[in-house]
């Protein structure tokens, strides 16, 4: 028979053995495996991304195809559009039309239509950023049949939706909206990125400096490129009326593809880590002495310069090409006022993204 003091004994032994041992009695070994220093700027930092999160879902597609399927699909949603509203423009438009008679005219705003689709793919833009890159490279030509050849204002929107369409719709089924884009409030910069009066704000600032820049085209030197060089321009009278205030309809909207096209995208990226001379290599110093932007002002950069060409081009291109009448330096001297205007718009907007 047990009794209650062998029992009590029991009980202290187990609890004695199960009880944990001291950190007296074993010291505590740390390993150091591995020190690192501060990290420096590498070629890698220089790569921003600006598409989707990791949560995004891209499309299971193989790559090879994904851009001929995208050039395939915005020409042929293209062609299809306008042969749908021939009747709505085929008044309005081909009065001023100029016909690419020649496969070389043919080839050559074909090849750029699709040179530029794999500047907005292989730049890794989104929808988004394709769609107003369109409009500001598509908005000089339309403005300048609004303007001066008395289009109709309903025969240009149909023409507008019918390019946005076509550049919009390959670019969102075969790659997701970056996170400025799709939900700005994950971004980096999110209170600057969703702010509405910041937003209105770069708006006016950037539809403002497109409408000085054309108002001072038109006080110095476009209205004696428009008299000589656009030989079926009925008139020019719209040079001489027109006003700042006047200018902003229209300026406006391209103020507002602009900063949805550089600002929004620039302040939504995270900021690169800072450079440490002490432990770079030369070829990294000299690498930063001329690319050592902060990662918001690369972005304004790359854009603004792929801006100034998308919307040079295209001006220049298009006004030779498709309208009546008009010789190369006219072309060249309408299109080098859209160029300004990219320039001096992506300076004001680095400059405000830089406060």
């Amino acid at each position: 028979m047990r009794t209650r003091k062998q029992t009590r004994a029991e009980e202290s032994a187990d609890a004695a053995t199960s009880s944990p041992t001291p950190s007296s009695s074993a010291p505590t070994v740390v390993s150091i495996t591995k020190i690192e220093g501060p990290r420096t700027a590498s070629k890698h930092d220089d790569v921003i991304v600006e598409t989707a999160s990791a949560s995004a879902v891209r499309s299971k597609l193989p790559t090879l195809i994904q851009f001929p399927l995208v050039a395939i699909l915005s020409l042929a949603l293209s062609q299809l559009g306008y042969s749908l509203a021939w009747a709505q423009t085929k008044g309005a438009l081909t009065a001023h039309a100029r016909l690419l008679s020649t496969w070389t005219d043919f080839g050559l705003v074909v090849g750029w239509r699709l040179f530029e689709l794999a500047l907005g793919w292989f730049g890794n833009y989104d929808g988004y950023d394709i769609t107003a890159l369109n409009l500001l490279s598509s908005g000089p030509l339309l403005y300048l049949l609004f303007a001066f050849y008395e289009v109709p204002a309903s025969a240009l929107l149909i023409t507008l939706g019918i390019e946005t369409i076509a550049t919009y719709i390959p670019f969102r089924l075969l790659r997701p909206l970056s996170v400025a884009h799709s939900d700005p409030s994950r971004a980096p910069n999110a209170e600057i990125v969703t702010d509405r009066p910041i937003a209105l704000l770069t708006t006016l600032l950037a539809g403002a400096i497109y409408s000085v820049t054309l108002f001072f085209a038109y006080a110095t030197y476009l209205p004696s490129y428009l008299v000589v060089y656009f030989t079926s321009l009925p008139s020019v009278a719209s040079a001489h009326e027109a006003t700042y205030i006047g200018l902003l309809p229209v300026t406006l909207v391209l103020g507002f593809a602009a900063r949805s096209f550089i600002f929004a995208p620039a302040e939504g990226v995270p900021k690169a880590e800072r450079f440490d001379p002490v432990s770079a290599s030369l070829p990294e110093t000299v690498r930063w002495n001329f690319w050592g932007w902060s990662a918001q002002t690369k972005v304004v950069i790359r854009r603004t310069a792929l801006l100034m060409l998308v919307s040079g081009v295209n001006t220049f291109l298009q006004t030779r090409l498709t309208v009546d009448g008009v010789e190369t330096p006219g072309a060249l001297a309408w299109s080098s006022v859209w160029v300004l205007g990219a320039a001096v718009t992506g300076l004001g907007l680095a400059a405000v993204g830089s406060v």
